[in-house]
Formats: C-alpha cells, sequence, structure tokens
C-alpha cells in the first residue's frame, strides 16, 4: 500500500493557535455566567413564588406555617402520606362523575401534591381565609376550597385509620415516673370546646349553646396516654351535652377493660359506666373539708390531669379554632378538628422533655 502524506494546513499559525484557546476561554468563561444568571433567576422565582420550598431553610417558619418543628420533620411526615396520597386520595371536585371517570379524581391542581398539604396546614396553623390563600398560592378560591376538603377527608381516614388506642403493655411499658403513684392509669380524659356560629334555628340554638361558654360550642373529648400521646378522639358534639353523656356516646367504653384505670376531671360521673376504676378528684360530699388522704389524691391527679390540658392546648394553637366556626365549616368542622389532634402525635416532641426516652 503507498501511504499519502496529509495535505499541510497554512491556516494554521502560532498566533491563530492563541487566538483559538481566547476563544475557548471566553466561551467557559460566557457558560459559567449563564449558569450563574440561570441559578440566580430560580432563586428569585422561588423568593416570589409561595411553596414550601421557600421557607426550606427556615425552621422558625416552618415552625409558625405547619406547627412541625423542623422542614426535615415536615419531610419525614410527607414520605409517609405520600404514597397513599397518590393512590388513595379522592379529589373534591365540583362536577358529578360517574364510575367511568373515575380517573377524574386523581388529577391533580396547579400546585404539587407536597404544596397542597403545605396550604391545608397552613389553613389550620394559622386560620387563613381562603381570599388569603388564593393570593399566596396564586390560585383560585374555589381551589382552595376543594384542596382543603380534600385533604381534610384524606387525612382524616388515613390517619384515622392507624390504631390510635395503644394496648396496655405498651402504655405501662412507656409509663412515666410521674404515674407511679397511678400504674395502671390507661388514659387521661378531658372535654374542649370550640365556638361555632350561632344557628338561625331555635332548636339548634339550645342544643349547641354551653352554659359554661356561653355561647354557641361544638363539644369533643380528647384522650392522651399518660407518656403524652393523644389515643382517643371523640366526634364533635353539641355545647350542651354533659361529659357524661359524651363520654357514653363516645365508644370509649368497649375499649375499656377491667384490669385499666381512667382519669378524669370531676364532671365525668361515670363509675357506673365504666367495667374499670376510676381515678377522679375527691368531692366534699356534704363534709366541711376533705380528708387529708383526699386532699393528697386530688393533689396528685390535678399534677398529672394537667398534662392532658397542655396536650389539647397543642391542638387548639391552630389559630383556626381561635375563632367562631362558621356554618359554612359545620360540613367538614369534624374532620379538620380530628385531624389537627392526629398531627399532635406527628408534628411534636413530648409534653416533657424527661418522656423523651
Amino acid at each position: 500500500m503507498e501511504v499519502v502524506a496529509p495535505d499541510h494546513d497554512y491556516c494554521v499559525s502560532a498566533a491563530t493557535g492563541v487566538m483559538a484557546n481566547e476563544l475557548l476561554r471566553e466561551n467557559e468563561s460566557l457558560r459559567r455566567q449563564l449558569q450563574l444568571a440561570r441559578s440566580q433567576i430560580e432563586r428569585l422565582q422561588l423568593r416570589t413564588r409561595f411553596c414550601l420550598e421557600r421557607f426550606a431553610g427556615s425552621d422558625d417558619q416552618i415552625r409558625h406555617y405547619t406547627r412541625f418543628a423542623s422542614y426535615r420533620h415536615f419531610q419525614y411526615f410527607w414520605k409517609l402520606v405520600e404514597s397513599a396520597s397518590k393512590t388513595k386520595m379522592i379529589r373534591v371536585t365540583n362536577t358529578k362523575a360517574s364510575a367511568d371517570d373515575s380517573a377524574r379524581f386523581h388529577t391533580s391542581t396547579k400546585l404539587p401534591p407536597i404544596d397542597e398539604l403545605f396550604l391545608f396546614l397552613m389553613y389550620l396553623s394559622l386560620g387563613l381565609s381562603l381570599r388569603d390563600l388564593a393570593e399566596r398560592f396564586d390560585i383560585h378560591r374555589t381551589t382552595v376550597s376543594r384542596i382543603i376538603t380534600t385533604w381534610a377527608n384524606f387525612l382524616y381516614h388515613l390517619l384515622g385509620s392507624k390504631r390510635l388506642w395503644l394496648p396496655r403493655e405498651v402504655v405501662r411499658a412507656r409509663l412515666p415516673p410521674e404515674f407511679a403513684a397511678f400504674p395502671d392509669t390507661q388514659v387521661v380524659l378531658d372535654c374542649t370546646e370550640i365556638y361555632c356560629q350561632t344557628p338561625s334555628d331555635l332548636l339548634l340554638q339550645s342544643e349547641v349553646f354551653s352554659t359554661y361558654k356561653s355561647h354557641s360550642t361544638f363539644k369533643t373529648m380528647i384522650g392522651m396516654a399518660p407518656h403524652g400521646a393523644i389515643t382517643f378522639v371523640s366526634a364533635l358534639y353539641a355545647g350542651s351535652m354533659s361529659d357524661r353523656e359524651i363520654f357514653k356516646q363516645s365508644g370509649i367504653i368497649n375499649a375499656l377493660q377491667p384490669d385499666m384505670a381512667i382519669m378524669v376531671d370531676k364532671g365525668f360521673l361515670i363509675d357506673n359506666l365504666v367495667p374499670c376504676k376510676v381515678y377522679r378528684p375527691a368531692f366534699l360530699s356534704g363534709k366541711k373539708q376533705m380528708s387529708p388522704d383526699d386532699v393528697l389524691q386530688t393533689q396528685s391527679i390535678a399534677r398529672l390531669r394537667v398534662h392532658v390540658e397542655r396536650c389539647i392546648r397543642r391542638v387548639k394553637e391552630n389559630k383556626l379554632f381561635d375563632k367562631v366556626v362558621p356554618v359554612s365549616l359545620c360540613g367538614i368542622i369534624d374532620e379538620l378538628f380530628n385531624v389537627a389532634c392526629y398531627l399532635v402525635n406527628y408534628q411534636n416532641g413530648p409534653l416533657v422533655k424527661a418522656w423523651a426516652t
């Protein structure tokens, strides 16, 4: 074979080589500047767009908007519900869909699902109006209402399906030292009320009017395990209903066993309703003063019952329940309040730092 020498490139010289290297350096510099400009634009867009990622670097802001302790804490909770939100969530729409239109139930909105959850938690935590949330997230008020209803129903069924009521072995294994005098305590119960709009019907007015609050209210009963976890939440009842009647209708009696004990306030006159022991502050019962033993027991119970009040206060830190619940929310207020109670077990640390272990 005859080897042919390559043609000589008369255009290439030392000067042109230098120019080519300079052009390469300039191109690389321009490329870096373009990447920097793009990243700056993305950061500016993130700052102008109201979403979860905007507050990823501030745990204080996450706590303010969602009641979760930190951004990482929020992400842990999101991982628990993310898969279910893709398969089990049924979205509220403004149209009636047939069985053939089931795919419509899973269509997403303009917002990513994690930002929908962020919006819902903001609604609970801050009690913002639909107009305010619509302006912040740049969506229609009707869309905000559907997102809130969708996530309220979804979390109510998802978190409510997890067993809140703990077996007595689990409760006693985590019994704090403060409960040493009451070692068989299974749950500490108390009732709380939230204000509601006074209905126009006179019969309904008499049912929801609370003499304790001197206002129309909804009333519910919350149970806390001795170590601080919420283990029971009843439905919302009319404000005029007594603690005893709520206890009777709540269904908790079926979960109690003879080797358990419950700790309640004076208003729970339930000794003949339960199969177990009842720890309750003593009454004078016509006596001028209590016996020393009754005084000591009452003081001990009062010191322990304060924890269930602190637990309920965590629920009511959600500003939605600070104001009067309008009639328009009555359809989902039960779900909203129950979800707020369920979330307390995920959002917060122990009631007492020493109980962390």
